[in-house]
């Protein structure tokens, strides 16, 4: 980074603005949501800014800029619109020790203005250094529709409240309790508009001193999709930024796991075909066990967890073992690949029917009857399937699938080293 980001405080401090137009004017309304006095230095105001100085929301200050100007002053900005009014005013400002601003000159800005996303006192900023402006504004209009609009509320009545909560609830319970508030029923009531409601039961809870939930575990299977961070649903990356341990498998991207809390325990149980670092029963075992702790467990897999993911097995020990679980969707290998060439697993007037299977069997078991789904209008999907690929085209091939039926092969979908290939069923030899 070029610039550190921080935020500076206005309580009992002043913003100078050096300018009397439309480009000071913008700063004006950036600055007129902080407590800060604004004195505005120019001969002359615009209509906005005159009117900002008659209602007692700014300071006038059309002499030279001195020493007095800049006394408590928290930063400078200098928009006078003429580049060389704006170098010289630059240069007072500097004598003077200010912090400066010139809008439009990234050379000469000690700092500069974020793209601010205000909910507060939640507030996002984005910078990108001066160098691209209206990517940070991209990015604050997809932030602004991640955050409930009345989170600032919520966020400032936790504020009043901290003393509260220092004082009732045990310090090892802290956290989940403010987990239970800013992602349970009183988040949902605040969202709602029922502040008074959520207020209530917020206060309610802290009267009892009892965390809702506290001490007790649970379990997340969470889908981590094909690869790609990117790809991941908001409710699998607020489930790795709470967990206390993940238990995750050999296909999971490390940029995945970037998005878990730093602190987080991270337990590998990757599988190999045929060389299974932790057989299931035992992951089963080991996944319970921790949430016997009170802990907060997320078992993450590659794909969706409920597409040959074992979730099924997972589910049963964890009710069988009294411990709520949830399921967390994610992005299955059939649709990132059918992605990724560009094509629909179904299509309108040619294919209305998917089929999932796979090539892969308990041991001792047999192989699946593949031909069975062999119908028009069906889109074949095969997962984990490389081993037994020359049994499948066999199997097919004997019951009726021409040779020359398009087959397309993708593995490590959306991650380094992605191959995509389009073959016939049965080649041509040589071909």
């Amino acid at each position: 980074m070029k610039s550190f980001p921080m935020f500076l405080r206005t309580s009992g401090r002043r913003i100078v603005i050096a300018g009397g137009g439309e480009a000071a004017a913008q700063k004006a309304r950036l600055v007129l949501k902080t407590d800060a006095q604004i004195l505005l230095a120019a001969p002359e105001l615009d209509a906005e800014l005159a009117g900002l100085v008659a209602r007692g929301e700014a300071l006038h200050h059309p002499g030279p800029l001195d020493a007095a100007s800049f006394e408590q002053a928290a930063l400078t900005f200098i928009a006078t619109g003429c580049p060389g009014a704006d170098m010289a005013l630059h240069g007072v400002a500097k004598a003077h020790g200010a912090l400066v601003n010139v809008v439009d000159r990234p050379d000469l800005c000690d700092a500069t203005t974020p793209s601010i996303v205000d909910r507060d006192p939640v507030v996002v900023a984005i910078g990108t250094e001066g160098t691209a402006p209206v990517l940070a504004r991209s990015l604050k209009t997809r932030i602004e529709t991640l955050l409930p609009g009345r989170i600032g509320a919520l966020a400032a009545l936790a504020g009043r409240l901290r003393g509260a909560v220092a004082q009732k609830i045990p310090a090892r319970d802290r956290r989940a309790f403010w987990a239970w508030v800013f992602k349970g029923e009183v988040a949902r009531l605040f969202a709602a508009g029922e502040e008074t409601a959520g207020a209530r039961l917020l206060k309610s809870a802290l009267e009892t001193g009892a965390t809702p939930g506290a001490g007790s575990g649970r379990i997340a299977l969470v889908g981590a999709g094909p690869g790609a961070a990117d790809l991941l649903t908001l409710r699998a990356v607020e489930h790795l930024q709470e967990a206390d341990v993940i238990f995750y498998d050999r296909l999971v991207d490390p940029e995945v796991l970037e998005l878990a809390r730093r602190d987080s325990e991270r337990i590998y149980v990757g599988k190999h075909p045929g060389a299974h670092a932790l057989p299931q029963d035992r992951i089963n075992a080991q996944v319970v066990a921790e949430a016997r702790k009170g802990r907060r467990v997320v078992r993450l897999k590659s794909g969706d967890p409920s597409i040959f993911g074992r979730a099924g097995e997972e589910c049963a020990a964890a009710c069988a073992a009294g411990l709520p679980v949830e399921i967390i969707p994610g992005i299955t290998a059939a649709s990132a690949a059918a992605a990724r060439l560009g094509r629909g697993l179904t299509e309108r007037g040619e294919t209305d029917t998917l089929v999932l299977t796979t090539g892969r069997c308990q041991p001792g078991d047999p192989a699946p009857d593949w031909a069975r789904h062999l119908h028009p209008g069906t889109t074949l999907v095969f997962y984990m399937s490389t081993g037994a690929a020359d049994q499948i085209t066999t199997n097919l091939l004997a019951h009726g699938a021409a040779p020359d039926t398009k087959v397309d092969i993708a593995a490590r979908v959306g991650k380094p080293g992605e191959r995509l290939l389009s073959t016939p069923l049965a080649p041509k030899p040589n071909a």
